[in-house]
């Protein structure tokens, strides 16, 4: 799957969808349900794994068409999101 220009890629909305889920919205239609478990379970770095706590990982917000959790403390490049690959 090619990725649409980067420059316009944006995330329009973020939702929570359960066990470490999140479906997206981009911007330009496309939809993307993006599992985040292992990626978080596979991490040694305990910056990355206090995601696992449920209630922090539900924190997330969508901030200048990026996902984000903390101030930007855990966020993933827009292309791999839209490709589905974290």
């Amino acid at each position: 799957m090619k990725v649409v220009d980067e420059t316009i890629l944006s995330i329009k909305s973020a939702e929570y969808a359960g066990d470490y889920k999140v479906k997206l919205l981009f911007k330009n239609g496309v939809e993307r349900l993006i599992d985040f478990a292992g990626f978080l379970g596979k991490s040694k770095n305990p910056q990355i794994r206090k995601y696992l706590n449920t209630n922090t990982f539900k924190s997330f917000a969508v901030d200048n068409g990026d996902l984000q959790w903390n101030d930007y403390d855990l966020c993933f490049p827009l292309a791999d999101l839209y490709e589905g690959k974290i």
